[in-house]
């Protein structure tokens, strides 16, 4: 069958293929044209990435997996961006996910690609019960410190919710909110839940300081999200401060 395949129709047929023992797959793999077998051997390793990928998601969910068994309905992870910045506002975001859902790719949002990022924020937005987000600006980080405020970002992610959790899977962080919660230490590379707040908090709080790029140009804003870069620092010392930097954090403090 395979011998009378064109080499073309053949890698469209791989294509659809995602089980080892696809009786296709087994009679490609005896067919000994250079062009299929290059073809199988592609179709191994997409495979094998595949795998890990579902392993490492299903892994992802072992903190949902044990609220679901203790009796728990409705799991919100929660992840907070932009802690470090010298500008911009401190964003969190809360998300519900389906418990039977798999995301194939969540990770914390820092280990992913820019244009990896981009394309789970539009699979979990298609794909989550419910998303909330919470964002502090500058001025009130100024008021009650940075720690204070990525609180008050999840606390207002957490009510911006259109279903309510019973149980919250918190990066690194605990809350003084009336709801069962766990908080996990590198939790956004722990939890699905937690890795997909992660994720929409990152990718809603880069697209801000890209607005704000056009507002404030020469800091560099949507490259460096208002992290202390060479071009931030430059910007700073020929354009002065403006008014969505933080005036406590160096080395502005400094400069006033």
């Amino acid at each position: 069958m395979s011998e009378k395949q064109t080499i073309a129709a053949i890698k469209a047929k791989l294509m659809t293929i995602h089980e080892r023992n696809h009786p296709d797959l087994l009679l490609f793999a005896k067919d000994e044209r250079a062009g299929v077998k290059q073809a199988v051997k592609q179709w191994m390793k997409r495979m094998e990435k595949e795998e890990q990928l579902l392993l490492k998601a299903q892994e992802m969910k072992e903190y949902e997996r044990l609220a679901y068994t203790q009796g728990y309905k409705a799991i919100a992870g929660i992840d907070e961006v932009g802690r470090g910045p010298l500008a911009g506002p401190v964003v969190a975001a809360a998300v519900i996910l389906p418990k039977d859902e798999v995301i194939l790719g969540l990770n914390d949002s820092k280990q992913l690609s820019e244009k990896k990022r981009e394309q789970l924020y539009d699979e979990i937005q298609e794909k989550a019960l419910a998303i909330g987000i919470g964002v502090v600006d500058n001025q009130q980080i100024d008021q009650i410190n940075i720690y204070q405020a990525s609180k008050e970002a999840m606390k207002k992610a957490l009510a911006q919710l259109s279903v309510e959790p019973d149980y919250l899977l918190i990066d690194a962080m605990s809350l003084e909110v009336p709801i069962a919660q766990e908080g996990i230490i590198k939790g956004d590379a722990k939890s699905a839940s937690i890795a997909a707040a992660s994720i929409v908090a990152k990718v809603y709080r880069d697209r801000l300081m890209q607005a704000y790029d056009q507002k404030y140009p020469g800091y560099g804003f949507a490259k460096n999200a208002g992290y202390g870069t060479k071009e931030h620092l430059a910007g700073l010392q020929t354009l002065g401060i403006t008014p969505i930097h933080r005036l406590t954090f160096a080395p502005i403090k400094e400069m006033i």
